[in-house]
């Protein structure tokens, strides 16, 4: 038998049960009395409702509203071509959608990271969901002649979105330790990939059961709404660094001044960022252009005609979505398990599996350009192999954040830390590699075989990119287990009783 707060009888529990507060707190089940009373049907859902508050549902929830956040982002990837052709853009034009939301998306992520190192979590993250939704959903009506409307769009969801990725992380920081803290986080970073597939399935196939592009920007929204919903309700609110056994008195309100010295001093962090933001100009380039580059090839190839009229043929984006999931579920399942096994040969093994997988990704993206011209088969197989390898750090590069930062830091670390991936990542990436093919471009307009040239020289930017992000993953390896102990070290007085607390600057 379990008791609620108010002294009510809950059926159905026996006495040796514990009850979760509305706090996170657990207190012991209580025995029967005689002044219990059954309860009330509102009380059964409020009781039912808190049993529902575990970290590993609480994570769950996290996970499903990051798939959203990505499926969101790259639905209009997915139909990319169809808004070509109805807004009359090239490929500059179409990459500056991406280019706006990844600008604002980076310049918002400080913002939130300071309020969440400072106030109230779940609402922050709430409202963002809520108001990308909306936005998204208002941006399906927008007609031919306003195309500035559309980026202007596409640069306020980039601020909704951004609380969530720069708050949530932290929030499972908060719930779990070491090697399960490395599993969640795996799961809630599968969402990149997942995500990201999942919007262009569900743009291309949204977009032909409606008839036009304009449906794909329809079912995120109503998702999003639910997600947000579940967070509000469901979600804790946990207390900053209760994992790491935190037990004084934490001062968190830090200047944020002294929280980015503190994190420039910090050289894992600063180098992991570097890496990531390498990760990010290749990732944020694929996701634009290769089912473009993938269509391109086939024309030149004589099996697809160039698309002249709306709606254009979603094959590619179809086929791109399915191997985005499955190579983000692989790669991050084989990053979080080799480095598991690794960890028990040495104690760098996050960022030398981050590096190895770089460098390997960048050879098998290498060949896509080789093979494509004369196998699309061949181009899907090193797609497959070299997302694998890109996607195996993603999640690790979170955990050696959690590793080498304190808790009343990360938020600001995560969001600085996304700040940097996209300024110098994804936030140029795709505007400039369509400059680029453009510019290639401009002296043979009517060659379908130089358009596809062209946007395959300004992809192979990109494998270079990824070799200096591994390089930076090794850099980040020999100075991680100085910024571990240090942070440690830093954690160990923030147990110590209230009158002895001292926060590092």
């Amino acid at each position: 038998m379990c008791v609620e707060s108010d002294g009510c009888e809950i059926e159905g529990c026996s006495s040796s049960d514990e009850v979760h507060t509305l706090s996170g707190s657990m207190s012991p089940a209580l025995k029967s009395s005689p002044d219990l009373h059954p309860c009330k049907p509102g009380q059964k859902f409020r009781a039912a409702l808190l049993r529902c508050r575990t970290p590993f549902v609480a994570a769950g929830i996290l996970s499903f509203g990051n798939v959203l956040n990505y499926m969101d982002r790259y639905t209009v990837a997915g139909v990319l071509l169809d808004i070509q052709k109805q807004f009359e853009v090239g490929d500059s034009g179409a990459g500056l959608l991406q280019t706006v939301f990844i600008c604002s998306f980076m310049v918002a992520a400080p913002i939130f990271g300071y309020l969440g190192d400072r106030f109230n979590r779940k609402i922050i993250l709430s409202c963002g969901i809520f108001f990308w939704s909306f936005v998204t959903l208002l941006s399906s009506f927008i007609t031919k002649d306003y195309y500035w409307l559309l980026v202007l769009s596409r640069c306020l969801v980039g601020i909704g979105e951004s609380s969530y990725s720069s708050i949530s992380p932290t929030i499972i920081g908060d719930l779990f330790t070491n090697n399960k803290r490395t599993m969640m986080l795996s799961v809630f970073y599968l969402a990149i990939p997942l995500g990201s597939g999942l919007g262009y399935i569900l743009g291309s196939i949204a977009k032909d059961a409606g008839g036009h592009w304009y449906w794909a920007l329809r079912v995120s929204p109503m998702l999003g709404l639910i997600a947000g919903t579940l967070i509000l309700i469901v979600v804790p609110e946990p207390k900053r660094g209760s994992a790491d056994h935190i037990t004084g008195r934490i001062k968190t309100r830090t200047s944020w001044l002294c929280d980015m010295k503190a994190l420039a001093k910090n050289r894992s962090y600063v180098f992991s960022s570097l890496a990531s933001a390498a990760v990010s100009f290749a990732t944020g380039a694929f996701g634009i252009w290769i089912p473009q580059y993938l269509v391109r090839a086939q024309v030149v190839q004589k099996t697809a005609v160039s698309c002249t009229y709306q709606p254009c043929s979603s094959k590619d984006s179809l086929i791109f979505g399915a191997i985005t999931c499955v190579t983000g579920l692989l790669g991050v399942v084989i990053g979080a398990v080799t480095t598991r096994l690794c960890r028990q040969k040495t104690e760098r093994a996050d960022p030398l599996v981050c590096a190895v997988s770089m460098l390997g990704s960048a050879i098998f993206i290498c060949l896509i350009f080789v093979v494509a011209k004369k196998s699309i088969v061949g181009a899907y197989i090193c797609i497959f192999i070299g997302e694998t390898l890109l996607f195996l750090n993603w999640a690790i590069t979170a955990d050696i954040l959690m590793f080498v930062v304190i808790p009343t830091r990360r938020a600001t670390a995560v969001a600085f830390q996304g700040f940097t991936s996209h300024l110098l990542g994804d936030a140029g990436s795709p505007y400039l590699i369509g400059l680029i093919s453009d510019t290639l471009q401009e002296s043979y307009a009517t060659s379908s075989l130089w358009q596809f040239l062209s946007l395959g020289y300004a992809l192979m930017l990109c494998p270079f990119v990824i070799v200096l992000g591994g390089m930076f993953f090794l850099a980040t390896a020999l100075f991680f287990l100085d910024d571990r102990d240090k942070a440690e070290k830093q954690v160990s007085q923030l147990s110590r009783p209230p009158s002895t607390v001292k926060v590092t600057k």
